[in-house]
């Protein structure tokens, strides 16, 4: 795999192909698969929480004033729903360590 500095979907179906033995439009479907039902449960409402890697999480901001920072005018910010994603500690002691 060439070093992008981006991880693709094509890279980690590749990924699945070389280690599991799977043939590449398997991967490719079994990878699409699981980011379907990830992206389904998040439409859902539901946070979405994998072992060892990390959670996303749904918050619902409220309406709150903002101000646009080269005229200082105050501007209402509209609610709405962000997703968040929160790294394990295992995920997160893995990065550091560079493993």
């Amino acid at each position: 795999m060439p070093n992008t500095g981006t991880l693709t979907r094509a890279d980690i179906a590749e990924r699945l192909n070389q280690e599991i033995g799977l043939s590449k439009a398997e991967s490719a479907a079994l990878l699409d698969q699981v980011l379907d039902n990830v992206t389904d449960a998040l439409v859902r409402g539901e946070n979405v929480k994998l072992s060892g890697f990390g959670s996303f999480l749904l918050r619902d901001k409220k309406e709150r004033i903002g101000r646009n920072p080269k005229t200082g005018v105050e501007v209402p910010i509209t609610p709405r729903r962000v997703l968040t994603f929160r790294a394990s500690q295992m995920a997160r002691e893995t990065i550091i360590k560079g493993n």
